[in-house]
C-alpha cells in the first residue's frame, strides 16, 4: 500500500468515526480507526483509548446535531504522519461554523496512533 493510500484509508476512518451517529457504530469506527491506546488532543478536548475517544466524539454529536464532519483540501503525508482540514457542516443549510486541521501519526497497522487538533474556525458567541 503507498503511503498515500494509507493516508487516505486513515482518514476516512476517522471521519467515519466522527460522523457516526449510532452508538453501536460509533463503537465500531473508532476501533477501526485508532489504536487500543490511541489518543486525541485540541483545544477543548483529550481522550486517550477507544471509550475516551467514543465520548468526546458523542459529546460533539450532541452539541452539533444535524452537522457532518467534512475534509476540505487533500491528505498531505510523509513517513507515518499525516496532515488535513476539514469542515463542520450543517445538513440543513450547507453553512460550516467550525473548521480545522488535523494532524495524525499512524501505526504499523495503518490505524491512528495519536490526533492532534487545532481549530481555524468556531462560532462567536
Amino acid at each position: 500500500m503507498t503511503g498515500t493510500t494509507r493516508y487516505t484509508i486513515a482518514v476516512a476512518r476517522y471521519f467515519e468515526a466522527w460522523n457516526s451517529t449510532d452508538p453501536a457504530a460509533r463503537t465500531k469506527a473508532v476501533a477501526a480507526a485508532w489504536t487500543e491506546d490511541g489518543g486525541y488532543t485540541d483545544p477543548l478536548a483529550e481522550a486517550t483509548g477507544h471509550d475516551a475517544l467514543a465520548a468526546v466524539i458523542a459529546g460533539v454529536r450532541e452539541l452539533f446535531p444535524g452537522f457532518a464532519f467534512r475534509q476540505t483540501g487533500t491528505v498531505d503525508g510523509h513517513h507515518d504522519t499525516a496532515r488535513f482540514s476539514w469542515e463542520l457542516v450543517a445538513d440543513a443549510d450547507g453553512s460550516a461554523p467550525v473548521a480545522g486541521s488535523d494532524v495524525i501519526v499512524l501505526a504499523d497497522d495503518g490505524r491512528i496512533r495519536s490526533v492532534i487538533g487545532f481549530l481555524d474556525r468556531v462560532p462567536t458567541a
